[in-house]
């Protein structure tokens, strides 16, 4: 953020990408994206990565309720659905959404039934922000889901895929270790985005803590590289309580 220093009321964000080149301005989005406005101005950066289609690696870390997974999943729907219904050529073919099966407190155990049944539990605070997107809206969420705009996939079975032309959102990413994120970000193809979010505070696979586990190497690794970019988001959007409840409990 700079300040001018006649007004310190005078700002302007701008995005830094090497000490050689100039900061660039940020992509403002009057309208927002997929009806999503940033209320800070992290999220304004978050989006800025988001949207931009040079940037082909962006990990977002934040407090519950910072609005990590609605900014990555908004942007993810703008670039596919949204452009396919305007232009008729989406940039992405289609979204896919996963997140790591890593249960909080005890285990389950075994759920009877098929793979998509098995990963409806997991897979719920995904499908959340898809109908508080989509206006609460099933039907259309179901039919994107079955012409295969949208898909919600287990990261069992992502070994020795290859996937192109799509915008993928790894939620809790905070749960992999630096190899299954390794695995994970190696089926990348041409045309495809990956987005990578997670708070490292919360933190459920007791093989790794805050400084080894995967999304944390992943920022480290490759924060010297021009197309991956990445956003710490500071402010808690969700509700007064959930802001307390993170800083506070």
């Amino acid at each position: 953020m700079l300040v001018s220093n006649a007004n310190e009321k005078k700002t302007a964000l701008a995005r830094f990408v090497t000490y050689t080149s100039p900061l660039q301005r940020l992509i403002k989005f009057n309208k927002g994206v997929w009806g999503v406005r940033s209320r800070n101005k992290e999220q304004q950066f978050a989006l800025d990565l988001l949207m931009n289609r040079d940037i082909q690696l962006v990990t977002l870390i934040g407090k519950a309720g910072s609005g990590k997974t609605l900014c990555a999943v908004a942007a993810g729907l703008q670039q596919t659905v949204d452009d396919f219904m305007i232009k008729g050529e989406p940039h992405y073919n289609r979204m896919i959404v996963s997140r790591p099966v890593q249960p909080l407190g005890k285990d389950l155990g075994f759920l009877p039934g098929t793979m998509e049944e098995k990963m409806k539990p997991w897979l719920t605070p995904i499908q959340d922000n898809l109908q508080f997107l989509m206006g609460n809206d099933k039907t259309t969420l179901e039919m994107y889901l079955e012409r295969g705009r949208i898909e919600i996939e287990a990261l069992t079975y992502i070994r020795g895929r290859s996937i192109s032309n799509a915008f993928i959102i790894i939620d809790e990413a905070q749960n992999l270790t630096s190899h299954e994120l390794k695995t994970i970000i190696t089926r990348v193809g041409e045309g495809t985005k990956i987005v990578l979010t997670g708070d490292v505070e919360q933190i459920d696979n007791v093989y790794v803590d805050e400084t080894t586990n995967g999304l944390t190497h992943a920022v480290e690794k490759f924060k010297k590289f021009e197309l991956a970019g990445h956003v710490t988001l500071e402010k808690g959007e969700r509700s007064k309580v959930a802001t307390y409840a993170a800083k506070y409990l």
